[in-house]
């Protein structure tokens, strides 16, 4: 490949947004301005679809000063802008080695706007586009560099410690099971609270409900996760023992909890729909478990879901999450320009008790349509909570807290036009 190859740039989201994902894209846009190679960078609206459609924003001239330097001011707005400031979409790309023509297609358009730098963000979903992409590139004579660069809060990427989008929103987990917790403590009337936190196949984001415990001593009394099958009567006794010692229980659940069978403990909720890439809707397993605890134990009982702000919520990011996913965006612009294509960003933790990460591409192959699971380790012999060891790995993802901008009392977000 040719190393020196000028031309212009494009980056897009896609998947399920977080309150990081825009201070990736933050990282691109800096990676960008600073190389040579780039002359100019376009925003997909909506991800590959709407570059389909060409849909594109000039996010040189929106990020541009008067000189047509980087605006440093706009930049640092838009890493504490929750969501996809580009949109973002489901699109399940074809078979690279079957579906030619929707390829060639495809190439046209990179060519017409002189695309030669190719950034998507996005989680598994989103890595399978930039794989399929890179195959077929082998096949044309174009020359075009494609990096995928990850984020998802669900933190199931493969081939690397950790995922942009994680970190912050363990934090507001942790800190909302904390709060909850607390609510929950004021009455002496016996009561179960479930709250149900989001995770299909991995239950990273629920283990992150258990940090309230050990930083505030106020966290869930029991912790289950998708790893390990779920009994209804385990969890009943559990209900039991923990009512022997006080009255007010607090669980956390992951959604995508499943049975032995393996049938989702929420499935009689659900409506049965799936996304472009076959995964079904989730959701309802809080309210499912809460009327398996009215029936047996007729005690008050509430499911609450967290729902959308466990990924929307930037006023309770991470500063560890927010710097190192910018580091995540520029490194991709880095070694893109440096001549690699087809790999993923991967954050390696370095070893010893200091925590300290460095950034490295490693190949798609290896990492698409692969899902990385909470280990059996990291959980406790019960299944109802998580390890130490658990803690540990997740605690210095949350540290630090970004210093946003308000107006009339409400944090200000950039809009890209």
């Amino acid at each position: 490949m040719n190393k020196n190859q000028f031309g212009n740039a494009v980056v897009g989201q896609s998947g399920g947004p977080t309150s990081a994902i825009n201070a990736t894209l933050a990282g691109v846009i800096k990676g960008a301005f600073e190389s040579d190679k780039i002359e100019k960078i376009y925003g997909m609206r909506n991800g590959i679809e709407g570059f389909l459609e060409e849909r594109l924003a000039d996010l040189t001239e929106q990020f541009g000063d008067a000189a047509g330097n980087l605006d440093t001011e706009k930049l640092d707005m838009l890493v504490h802008t929750p969501a996809a400031a580009l949109g973002s979409c489901r699109r399940k790309l074809p078979d690279p080695h079957t579906e030619t023509a929707f390829y060639e297609n495809l190439i046209e358009l990179f060519k017409k706007y002189n695309i030669r730098y190719f950034f998507y963000i996005g989680g598994n979903d989103s890595m399978d586009t930039v794989a399929k992409i890179s195959e077929y590139l082998k096949t044309c004579d174009y020359e075009m560099y494609a990096i995928g660069v990850p984020k998802t809060i669900d933190n199931d990427l493969t081939a690397t410690d950790h995922t942009p989008g994680f970190g912050s929103a363990a934090k507001f987990i942790a800190t909302t099971m904390q709060e909850i917790v607390r609510d929950c403590a004021v009455y002496t009337v016996p009561a179960v609270t479930i709250v149900e936190i989001m995770g299909r196949d991995a239950g990273w984001l629920t283990a992150s409900a258990a940090l309230a415990d050990r930083i505030a001593g106020c966290g869930p009394d029991y912790v289950y996760l998708p790893e390990v099958p779920f009994s209804i009567e385990n969890f009943f006794a559990d209900i039991r023992a923990a009512m022997k010692k006080k009255p007010n229980i607090v669980i956390a659940v992951s959604e995508g909890i499943r049975f032995a069978d393996g049938r989702y403990v929420g499935e009689g909720t659900q409506s049965g729909s799936v996304d472009a890439f076959g995964h079904k809707y989730l959701g309802g397993t809080g309210a499912a478990l809460e009327m398996a605890v009215k029936e047996e134990f007729g005690c008050k009982v509430r499911s609450v879901e967290l729902n959308l702000p466990q990924r929307c919520a930037a006023h309770c990011a991470s500063l560890t999450d927010l710097e190192e996913s910018v580091s995540t965006g520029l490194t991709a612009v880095n070694k893109a320009v440096s001549g690699i294509s087809g790999s993923m960003i991967s954050i390696v933790r370095a070893e010893g008790a200091e925590y300290s990460v460095s950034f490295e591409a490693k190949s798609l192959s290896d990492i698409a349509n692969k899902v990385r699971s909470v280990p059996r380790h990291y959980i406790n012999e019960s299944g109802n909570d998580v390890t130490a060891e658990c803690i540990d790995y997740i605690l210095p993802l949350i540290q630090g807290e970004p210093v946003l901008q308000y107006k009339n009392g409400l944090p200000v977000h950039f809009v890209i036009r």
